[in-house]
């Protein structure tokens, strides 16, 4: 199925009036400087687009992805690792970068041997995304379209991206909305994620197709990050996909938590993930059968801290950490 003709001409313009892309239905105007939830303009707000060498393997294969990091976010984690991007108050990282200079960057990423594009906290960006994505296929440059997404999408939405969406990677945070309306502002998260991991899993199915080179192609990767202190969360998001999708899913089960300066006094995430706690974690997903996907060693979480003021924000990242499960 592709996305109706119709749908992709409204969703393009650039009009962005009583914007309702995503499920906080702010209905404000993005071509206001300043407005609602995500603070976000019509233009491309963009903090950086740089190959990225520390995703799954299967994401990235030996050369990397090319990810397009967008500015602000639908969510606002209090512990976010890109907090310096992610943050809708702070606009130090709002690009005013062109249409012509965002595919430059891509194509240049390309030319080095990517052969995926990912959108990283795409959900209140469809239009830019849409553009993007237009605007390489009419160059003849048809990379594998990876969607990164902490899952706080519109069912309605991620139905008319079938068909240009090869690879789905949500991020399912929580199992309880105690923790998603305290940690992210989100106390409707829950049924939200679940319905739009679903109309993802309708999409893609259980399987992960992958190229000669063992790199995604097409299929579903559900990652998700767990917390110190709320391991009763994350067994529960184990047990949802498991129950209700299919445990043979592709699951990045990640312990790379590091604690911001903006968690510095909560009681349970200024400090970094325990042994025990992870190794809990990754007990339940074998009890469960989900055979499927990657751990992460537990070493792992100063390798992923970014920096974007850098032009390659991420450091070390040679130093794969994923390791099959």
């Amino acid at each position: 199925m592709k996305p109706s003709q119709s749908f992709l001409s409204e969703i393009i313009s650039d009009d962005q009036y009583n914007c309702s892309i995503c499920p906080r239905d702010c209905n404000a105007d993005r071509n206001s400087t300043t407005s609602g939830y995500c603070n976000s303009s019509k233009g491309f707000d963009i903090a950086s687009i740089c190959i990225h060498k520390g995703e799954e393997p299967v994401i990235g294969g030996d050369v990397g992805i090319c990810n397009v990091f967008f500015s602000g976010c639908n969510l606002q984690c209090i512990f976010c690792q890109n907090k310096q991007i992610s943050s809708n108050s702070d606009r130090t990282f709002r690009s005013s970068i062109t249409l012509e200079e965002v595919i430059e960057k891509i194509c240049n990423c390309l030319d080095q041997g990517c052969h995926a594009v990912g959108f990283v906290s795409p959900s209140h960006m469809i239009p830019q995304m849409l553009r993007i994505i237009n605007a390489l296929h009419k160059i003849g440059r048809k990379p594998v379209i990876v969607y990164n997404t902490n899952a706080y999408d519109k069912v309605e939405v991620l139905k008319q991206l079938e068909g240009l969406i090869d690879v789905y990677l949500p991020d399912l945070k929580y199992s309880q909305s105690n923790p998603a309306t305290e940690l992210s502002d989100a106390p409707d998260y829950v049924d939200v994620a679940n319905c739009a991991i679903r109309e993802m899993f309708r999409q893609k199915g259980t399987p992960l197709h992958l190229d000669e080179s063992g790199r995604a192609i097409s299929g579903l990767i559900i990652r998700h990050l767990v917390l110190p202190g709320y391991i009763e969360n994350s067994k529960g998001v184990l047990r949802y996909i498991s129950e209700n999708l299919s445990p043979r899913i592709h699951i990045s089960l990640m312990s790379q938590y590091y604690p911001m300066d903006s968690v510095a006094r909560h009681p349970d995430l200024n400090r970094v993930l325990r042994k025990d706690e992870y190794d809990e974690i990754v007990h339940e997903m074998e009890y469960l059968g989900m055979e499927n996907g990657w751990v992460q060693e537990l070493e792992s979480s100063r390798v992923y801290l970014p920096d974007f003021k850098l032009k390659q924000p991420f450091k070390d990242e040679n130093k794969l950490n994923l390791i099959p499960n």
